[in-house]
């Protein structure tokens, strides 16, 4: 599996083109489709943090993805997601997707939009770990572990 090129930009207004603009040399994306999908991605960001700061070479990012609108709308959506988050740190690792969702989901095998999807991929695109949900105990070891892999 092979995480595709896409375009967005971040909640500091940087374009970003994907994977190749990652930050780590690992890293950790979480997808999610819906607004409400905002607390299963909260529930991950405790762990997220612990990882980043053991590992130098990790980064995370949420990437909230929407199908392909307007500049209007796209302006009005980022602006809502920017002024409801403070952190500088939150809006350099949220970078919004507008994109013809169906090829980017086949490409990532995601079956639809009900849940958030995370993946642990390096800067050319590749998938070494993938998973769904809300984080739980045996989520966070796998991912734990796949990076230990990647690491020895």
């Amino acid at each position: 599996m092979h995480f595709p090129e896409v375009k967005g930009q971040n909640l500091l207004k940087e374009k970003k083109t994907l994977p190749l603009d990652f930050d780590g040399e690992l890293n950790i994306v979480v997808i999610a489709f819906q607004r409400w999908h905002q607390g299963l991605v909260n529930s991950w960001v405790p762990f997220l943090e612990t990882l980043v700061q053991d590992n130098t070479s990790l980064e995370y990012y949420e990437l909230p993805t929407i199908r392909k609108m307007n500049p209007l709308y796209r302006r009005f959506i980022d602006g809502g997601m920017r002024s409801g988050i403070p952190s500088t740190e939150t809006r350099r690792r949220t970078i919004t997707l507008y994109i013809d969702k169906k090829p980017f989901l086949e490409s990532l095998e995601i079956p639809d939009e009900e849940n958030i999807h995370l993946f642990l991929v390096d800067r050319e695109g590749k998938v070494f770990w993938k998973g769904k949900g809300e984080v739980s105990q045996s989520k966070a070891d796998s991912l734990s572990q796949a990076l230990n892999t990647y690491n020895r």
